[in-house]
């Protein structure tokens, strides 16, 4: 879901290479850790599970400990101090602040765990000490009866629920595009499947006497610390979404039933499920009901889906909704070998604003399909769902493909839509995987 905005303009700029600078040696001592997660691990047995169900046991399936070795990666980037706790082998660091998941490292699981998730900051993390006290994190809201400043502390006696939702960066699948846009060139792992646990929107607004007047959008605005001197609207964290999507919102506290990392957002993250990465703002500091769209930079100017040729701006559609999207993990991703013979066919696939109905794979280019086993749980229409397929590979080239659709009838797009900054690629033929079978 791509809207049409307001006009309004803000100037253009970009963070100077000396605010990520310091803010990397401020957060040098401050390396997070991930705890050990039993429910998480319960989701990852649960869906091995249900791949025996399926149909698609040992026999059929290669285990970790049986792949083969991963080439080694030639001269990797470090990962940052903030996110130094994650898994280095299943990430390619970008830079320090984009940090993208391995095809290969996506798993059985349904839920992506924490370690292996992708990072993507529009600005350099704030102090780790905003974790100290999570509790005392304060958040403004406004556009309601009752405007009130609340602390994550009292949030969590107001209500509570959780969601899981695919988060996926508005920018995934940019390696595909010909003409190489400018920003990280993602090719799928810009994106996971993860569980929230926080307030709704819905019943926070509720709890403050409902919304005032008839503002139509939801903005939220981010904690990140802005350099003195410059005008906050070139580059605040500020992203407007429709009013609607307050309805299934929430504001988290927890992500994979752990205390938010600073790296996805912590203390206080606000989910707008079925939306692009960039709408989930991170650090939220402010929630409020308004009646034209953010005037900052990252809403009027960026993030916009802006024909070839010309300049993005208010006039272009936002980048909001996700689309109904799939790849294949495996077999023979990152450049693993493939033998002859039996084979089963792995991915994932999401339906962006509606649950998934069919995934359909081929493995010889498009030109045939057959449909795969939707398997392990089913999480809630904005969750992916990971599929599956048996398959015969006979030696040489194959190009292995998924095609999804959504309970809406809504089916994923053969050819992408060509725009400035390579965002929203859906493409089933750009995420096609090429695997050679000896």
């Amino acid at each position: 879901m791509m809207q049409k905005p307001a006009s309004r303009r803000a100037k253009i700029s970009t963070a100077p290479r000396s605010l990520r600078k310091r803010a990397a040696t401020k957060e040098r001592h401050a390396m997070e850790t991930t705890p050990h997660n039993p429910a998480r691990r319960r989701l990852l047995a649960g869906s091995a599970g249900a791949l025996a169900a399926a149909g698609l046991g040992a026999s059929g399936i290669a285990r970790a400990s049986d792949a083969p070795a991963k080439p080694a990666a030639a001269a990797a980037k470090p990962l940052p101090p903030y996110a130094a706790w994650k898994d280095a082998d299943s990430v390619i660091v970008h830079t320090p602040n984009t940090i993208e998941t391995r095809r290969s490292a996506f798993g059985d699981g349904v839920i992506t765990p924490s370690r292996q998730l992708y990072v993507r900051n529009n600005l350099p993390p704030p102090n780790p000490s905003i974790l100290d006290d999570r509790d005392a994190w304060t958040v403004e809201i406004l556009g309601v009866k009752q405007p009130r400043t609340l602390t994550v502390g009292e949030l969590k006696t107001l209500g509570v629920e959780t969601l899981a939702t695919v988060l996926q960066c508005s920018g995934n699948g940019r390696k595909f595009f010909p003409h190489k846009p400018s920003g990280t060139p993602w090719e799928v792992g810009a994106a996971g499947c993860v569980m929230w646990t926080g307030i709704p929107v819905r019943t926070l607004v509720e709890y403050l006497g409902g919304v005032e007047g008839a503002p139509g959008y939801m903005t939220g605005t981010g904690g990140e610390t802005l350099p003195e001197g410059l005008d906050p609207k070139t580059l605040a964290v500020e992203r407007s979404v429709p009013r609607e999507a307050m309805q299934d919102a929430l504001l988290a506290w927890e992500m994979n039933n752990e205390p938010l990392s600073l790296a996805h957002g912590g203390p206080l993250r606000l989910i707008v499920p079925g939306y692009t990465g960039v709408n989930n703002v991170k650090y939220i500091k402010r929630l409020a009901f308004t009646a034209e769209q953010s005037p900052a930079k990252i809403q009027q100017t960026s993030y916009r889906m802006a024909p070839m040729g010309s300049k993005p701006g208010p006039d272009n559609p936002s980048v909001w909704g996700m689309e109904p999207k799939s790849w294949i993990t495996t077999p023979g991703s990152d450049g693993q070998a493939v033998k002859a013979g039996r084979a089963v066919v792995r991915g994932v696939a999401f339906g962006g604003m509606h649950a998934v109905k069919r995934v359909d794979v081929s493995i010889d280019g498009g030109k045939t399909w057959k449909q795969a086993a939707l398997i392990g749980p089913d999480l809630g229409k904005y969750a992916w769902r990971q599929f599956a397929l048996p398959v015969e590979l006979s030696a040489g080239q194959h190009m292995l493909m998924s095609r999804v659709e959504d309970t809406e009838g809504r089916v994923q797009v053969e050819m992408r839509v060509e725009n400035v900054d390579g965002y929203v690629n859906s493409s089933w033929r750009d995420h096609a995987l090429t695997v050679n079978v000896s």
